[in-house]
């Protein structure tokens, strides 16, 4: 499970300002935040060492794309990886919207997908998902503003959701037209280990799970292992152009943190790195 929040063309300095947390088995080998070759495109982003696919990512051309489960009972047995979607997108040359047309003929080859691709130039922004199982896939374009994806249709009203949406718009509030303190959005808002209301959870699957899920912050037990937020990134990128991707990330019992700026650009970027 994952959940974000993001901003956008709605922000007088930024286009997109997203904020995810990542969901997983802490024994799921994961490489961190790193540039990455697909097929001869550049990718930003962290990876998922068992079935090679990334959850939030960005491309040297202002592309983006990130992922979330849909919370389900019931599993497709040999199903495609859901962590392929953004990589095909942000290697494909295709508009958010042709890229999702695309997608009608296999996204029933999937498990619940809900799937955000952008494309910083064009101002496009496109929300793909492919539940309700047994309905046609689900397309729509993304309203500028600030939106909540968890593990629902995009801006459902989970309690998580709504938490997190309240939550991002008083800070905002709180910084006005002016430059975000992306970090402390992550302290303040990715950390919180609230649960729900038990009564308001939406009954899909065993309440004790949904229970433990029902924070934005997630830690739980499980039979298979510890499985909770095993990294939060935001990414903000600017009307001019400039990127910044920070992440902070769990390996072997310990938080560490990495930021990768650089500016949108064809051929010619120059990249910084901070660790």
């Amino acid at each position: 499970m994952c959940i974000a929040a993001f901003i956008w063309q709605a922000h007088p300095l930024y286009p997109l300002l997203l904020l995810q947390n990542r969901d997983e088995y802490y024994n799921r080998p994961t490489k961190a935040l790193a540039w990455w070759d697909v097929d001869g495109c550049e990718i930003l982003g962290g990876r998922d060492e068992v079935a090679g696919g990334t959850w939030l990512a960005c491309s040297r051309q202002g592309r983006v794309a990130f992922l979330t489960n849909v919370l389900e009972l019931h599993h497709l047995s040999g199903a495609k990886t859901r962590g392929d979607l953004p990589l095909l997108f942000l290697k494909s040359t295709k508009s958010p919207m042709e890229f999702a047309d695309q997608l009608l003929t296999n996204a029933d080859q999937y498990n619940g997908f809900n799937l955000i691709v952008a494309d910083i130039a064009t101002k496009s922004m496109v929300y793909i998902s492919n539940r309700p199982k047994g309905e046609p896939i689900h397309i729509q374009l993304v309203s500028p503003g600030l939106h909540v994806l968890s593990n629902a249709k995009l801006d459902s009203p989970w309690p998580k959701a709504l938490r997190l949406r309240k939550s991002v718009r008083q800070m905002l509030n709180k910084y006005g037209k002016n430059e975000v303190n992306v970090k402390e959005m992550i302290e303040k808002l990715m950390k919180d280990k609230v649960k729900a209301d038990k009564s308001k959870l939406p009954g899909i699957c065993a309440l004790d799970m949904e229970f433990n899920l029902s924070s934005i912050f997630v830690e739980m037990d499980t039979p298979q292992g510890i499985c909770g937020t095993r990294s939060t990134a935001a990414l903000t990128i600017r009307a001019s152009g400039e990127v910044s991707f920070c992440d902070k990330y769990l390996e072997k019992g310990a938080w560490f943190e990495k930021t990768i700026n650089y500016h949108i650009q064809n051929e010619t970027s120059d990249f910084s790195e901070v660790i």
